[in-house]
């Protein structure tokens, strides 16, 4: 039977959607097949990337965020590699060479032969009757050659000093691992001359260097200690440590008034050598001492002044020198990088390199680390209205120390020491640390 002609058109019409339909169906089907694929791609990319093997089909951002998540951010090598340098260093051990070899040509002229340090420091008789003569002998004393170091009568004191120049030098490379060895190196010393100072207690036979001491108290010289009334506090450590033979009398509610070991600068001690016997114990005669090196002449000093003294007079080991530098000047170029946006190569533009050098205090605290299970530390700080130094009227900061910086290092020990460096690489455990103000 015929159709229609609009039944026919209807007819036709149907079957060609039907056919569109088909291939609209074909083409969504292979769309989603691609999708499909894709997917599973980028699925193994990412599973391949965190197996260790990165492919370049992962976004740069995805890699970044899964190398953060499994590994610690790494320290600045170039703030590394530039806190390595110490022209300081370099200077001072060329000097002590110098020394030991009889040909000393240092930055003080009074200081070029263990001879005219003898002669410079217990004049004659003749010369103290005849004042006029000694100042004619202190000219003198500028042109005594090197080679006088080995007069024959500064034989007895010559040997001691170049023992201890060349010990001290021999032990001169940087080494991390010191930290672990300060109980060794400065409480067991500090322990056996305490056993010693007790009545029937044979040194030999006590327990010198076993373990660290409970809690100790380094003891700073700010301002801010006034009126702080930390006394009683410091008093109650097992050590109080005390900077530079700060005076505690008359200050004794706010610093305290026990003092186990000073730590000094040797140029205190190079003051003290003026004096009768090399007397420098302000805490009393049977206080140990610690200093560190500023220049090698004063190792002169302390060959001398080491024979008088009745309590153990120690010098910081090299290596734990070199470790405090390195911390410090790592803190300064970062200081110095953050807050002017110039590269820290620029650094040395800013300082005077040679002359650059941490503190007493910091030092103090570092080795405090080493020998106690807890630290407290006191009158490190400023603010405006507090003098430099609780003892003194001096309210300028000395130039050679960046303390800004080893602040910054004081609020990393107590709050994030997981980040310090050099103390992190060594695998070296910080003690729980607080900052008294």
């Amino acid at each position: 039977m015929n159709q229609p002609d609009g039944q026919h058109c209807s007819a036709d019409l149907v079957s060609q959607m039907k056919h569109s339909l088909r291939l609209r169906s074909g083409v969504v089907a292979l769309f989603l097949v691609a999708v499909g694929t894709i997917l599973c791609c980028r699925t193994a990319v990412r599973r391949a990337d965190l197996a260790g093997r990165p492919l370049q089909l992962l976004d740069e951002a995805e890699t970044a965020a899964a190398a953060a998540s499994s590994s610690p951010p790494p320290l600045n090598a170039s703030l590394m590699r530039l806190a390595s340098v110490d022209p300081g260093d370099e200077l001072l051990r060329r000097e002590l060479e110098q020394l030991v070899e009889g040909s000393f040509t240092g930055r003080d002229p009074l200081y070029r032969s263990f001879a005219s340090w003898r002669r410079f420091h217990h004049h004659s008789e003749h010369e103290e009757l005849h004042p006029e003569r000694r100042m004619q002998s202190k000219s003198v004393l500028r042109d005594i050659p090197g080679r006088l170091l080995r007069s024959p009568r500064d034989y007895r004191v010559f040997p001691e000093l170049r023992r201890v120049a060349r010990d001290w030098l021999r032990r001169g490379r940087f080494h991390p691992d010191v930290m672990s060895q300060l109980v060794d190196l400065v409480k067991r010393p500090l322990d056996l001359h305490n056993a010693a100072l007790r009545s029937g207690e044979d040194p030999s036979s006590s327990t010198a260097g076993a373990g660290r001491y409970g809690s100790c108290a380094v003891v700073g010289n700010s301002g801010i200690l006034l009126n702080s009334e930390h006394g009683h506090l410091i008093d109650g450590h097992d050590l109080v440590i005390r900077l530079n033979n700060a005076r505690t009398r008359g200050f004794e509610r706010n610093v305290g008034s026990r003092t186990s070991l000073a730590f000094i600068n040797s140029n205190i001690l190079h003051l003290c050598a003026r004096r009768e016997t090399c007397f420098c114990h302000p805490y009393g005669e049977h206080v140990p001492i610690i200093m560190y090196i500023c220049q090698a002449a004063h190792f002169l000093d302390f060959t001398v002044c080491n024979a008088s003294h009745k309590a153990p007079l120690l010098v910081t080991d090299p290596r734990f020198d070199r470790l405090c530098a390195r911390i410090v000047k790592y803190y300064s170029l970062k200081r110095f990088a953050e807050g002017t946006g110039k590269p820290p190569e620029e650094w040395d533009n800013a300082h005077d390199a040679k002359m650059f050098h941490y503190s007493s205090g910091m030092q103090a605290v570092v080795a405090a680390l080493g020998i106690c299970d807890r630290v407290s530390v006191f009158g490190f700080g400023k603010s405006p209205e507090a003098k430099h130094h609780y003892h003194t009227n001096q309210k300028a900061e000395l130039s050679l120390h960046d303390y800004d910086a080893e602040y910054a290092f004081y609020r990393d020990l107590a709050e994030r020491p997981q980040v310090i460096p050099v103390l992190m690489e060594s695998g070296f455990r910080v003690p729980p640390v607080v900052m008294y103000q």
